[in-house]
């Protein structure tokens, strides 16, 4: 018993200094020696285990940071392209009470009584987690201080400049390469073993290497194909090992979905790691809270129009696309739409009749259902398992390796992306179809995307974007695409021809009625009533400067629904970093800005 307290001991030590943004100007003290807790293998393993911090539900939430959902939120990057950045004023992620945690670990799990391999097990899984940690750093600051070793406050190393990007990547690049040689595959379910150690070291292989390719500010471009063919190399090896497989029991309409809305994924063939939420062990998910409504978040108009037709063809390519109806727009599309996106004739629980979408201000119209458990039972509500890895991002990973490296297949093809679509009952993507008609939209987009598997390339970020839409993956993809000029955009919503009556349930009956924001809405018994008996919802439309419901793009005369209006500008290369905030380098003056952040 006297070593938990010990152990309990320590970590509270460290959490409270995990949460002092001067941590490196500080060495916690402590009575506890490390000789006193350091001894068996269940000590290594209960500290390690005290590490674990996985992602959960509210990743559904993040892509509120790019171009796939509109945000009313206070998000850091919409703050930055519409305000006055600086050090002074952008102050959040400078924090590394988490790496002197792990690095604690790390200087002392050999005091041990356990075998080498045990000790390097567990010293594995740390290097993974300090992997993680430097990978969110590099992402954020490009050229951060290296510390593998823990600092008191007299180490002169402690009050060090930035480290060059090559030399915190290396470091991270070494971790991940002994956590993949070390770290068991037989582990705890809902903790990290060997495989997703692997799809870690892959994804940030991936990320390494095309931001390298596509970001001339760093002068690395010689470098980026070393890192992915490492990360084709890893996720082949995951391939090829035949234990995982994308999830599908030959029901295309569901199967995708299951993924998201599940209670347990334990046993699911594509689910490589996961965070297990019970409600009824105090783990509630509250994946519900956020995910569908109009409070803050609604999925964007760009998003919509990158999904496929049902037949493979471009949804780009219909005459008119940019002012199709919501219902118009979802029909015959790629299934993973409809299990994404709320889609018309969708019937919410426990109505019986098909859900009408409430429009609301700054709101795109636009509901998400992926991650929503479509029950009023609490209980389901809050036992949402979310997926941390999935098999599908290993594939997606191979295949975007493989056509950057110029070297991509249609056997890769059929090998990966197609067994994703072959899930929702897509068509395959041919290689030699996709190089020579590369779609016009997508070139645009993507305007450094070039060569003869370019047309491909844009295909395979396409099927990215589709599969793991608000899963969280966007905003990362977008920076190492170099892509950042894509959140100028400002995300919009359904389309209206003007005012009038609508249909949103695509039984062809009107639903909605928007009227002219001179107009008083009449009481209930004034209203309209459509052919089923139902009232028609009434919305007063204008545009944004307007006291009305509905803002659209051209009032009265119709448009895209209107999130936001304030002007964004996406600086290069500036915004594709962070600056280090004022205070820090106060403390610190070795701590240089760069790229032109002051």
């Amino acid at each position: 018993m006297k070593k938990y307290i010990y152990y309990l001991f320590i970590l509270n030590i460290f959490w409270i200094t995990s949460c002092n943004e001067e941590f490196m100007d500080r060495y916690p003290q402590t009575s506890i020696a490390p000789e006193e807790f350091f001894k068996t293998e269940q000590d290594l393993q209960l500290y390690v285990n005290g590490l674990l911090s996985l992602p959960g539900t509210f990743e559904y939430q993040s892509d509120q940071s790019s171009d796939n959902l509109a945000t009313t939120g206070a998000v850091e990057i919409k703050s930055i392209l519409t305000g006055s950045p600086s050090s002074q004023n952008v102050i959040v992620g400078w924090n590394w009470g988490r790496l002197r945690n792990i690095n604690y670990f790390l200087e002392n799990s050999r005091k041990a009584n356990a075998s080498l391999e045990v000790i390097q097990h567990y010293e594995g899984i740390a290097r993974y987690y300090r992997a993680i940690f430097y990978s969110s750093m590099v992402k954020r600051y490009s050229d951060v201080p290296w510390y593998e070793q823990l600092l008191s406050p007299t180490d002169e190393e402690l009050y060090k400049g930035r480290d060059s990007r090559e030399t915190v990547v290396d470091g991270i690049m070494e971790d991940l390469a002994f956590a993949n040689e070390h770290v068991n595959a037989d582990v705890a379910t809902g903790t990290p073993g060997n495989w997703a150690v692997k799809v870690f070291y892959a994804r940030f292989a991936l990320y390494e290497g095309t931001f390298r390719k596509y970001h001339d500010e760093l002068g690395l471009q010689n470098t980026a194909d070393t890192f992915l063919q490492k990360a084709s190399e890893i996720a082949k090896t995951i391939m090829d090992s035949g234990k995982f497989s994308i999830y599908n029991t030959g029901n295309p309409d569901n199967d995708y979905k299951t993924l998201f809305n599940s209670q347990d994924l334990t046993g699911n063939s594509e689910v490589i790691l996961f965070n297990a939420y019970d409600i009824n062990k105090d783990r509630s998910s509250n994946v519900n809270t956020g995910v569908f409504g109009t409070y803050e978040q609604s999925p964007a108009r760009d998003l919509v129009q990158s999904y496929l037709m049902a037949d493979g063809s471009k949804f780009t390519d219909k005459p008119d696309y940019d002012k199709f109806s919501y219902v118009e727009e979802f029909k015959d599309r790629d299934p993973r739409l409809y299990q994404t996106l709320v889609y018309p004739g969708w019937v919410r629980v426990p109505e019986s009749s098909p859900y009408i979408p409430i429009l609301n201000r700054n709101f795109s119209g636009y509901y998400q259902h992926k991650g929503y458990s479509n029950t009023t039972d609490n209980i389901e509500l809050g036992s949402l398992d979310f997926p941390v890895y999935r098999y599908a991002e290993v594939l997606l990973t191979y295949a975007e390796a493989m056509a950057e490296l110029g070297t991509l297949t249609q056997a890769d093809l059929d090998a990966s992306v197609n067994l994703l679509r072959n899930r929702v009952g897509m068509p395959a993507l041919m290689l030699n179809e996709a190089n020579t008609q590369p779609d016009p939209v997508m070139m645009s987009k993507y305007p450094k995307v070039s060569g003869p598997m370019a047309g491909v390339l844009l295909e395979i970020r396409r099927e990215r974007r589709v599969e793991f839409a608000v899963e969280g993956y966007r905003f990362d993809d977008l920076m190492r695409y170099g892509a950042g000029k894509l959140l100028e955009n400002i995300p919009e919503g359904m389309y209206f021809s003007g005012l009038g009556k609508f249909d949103l349930t695509g039984d062809g009956i009107p639903d909605i009625f928007l009227v002219d924001k001179s107009t008083d809405i009449p009481e209930d018994k004034d209203k309209e009533v459509n052919e089923l008996g139902k009232l028609l919802i009434y919305y007063k439309t204008g545009t944004i400067d307007d006291n009305v419901t509905v803002y659209l793009e051209n009032g009265e005369n119709g448009g895209t629904m209107v999130t936001e209006v304030s002007p964004r500008n996406f600086i290069e290369p500036k915004y594709y970093y962070r600056p280090i905030p004022v205070q820090q380098v106060a403390l610190n003056p070795n701590l240089e800005q760069i790229f032109g952040w002051e």
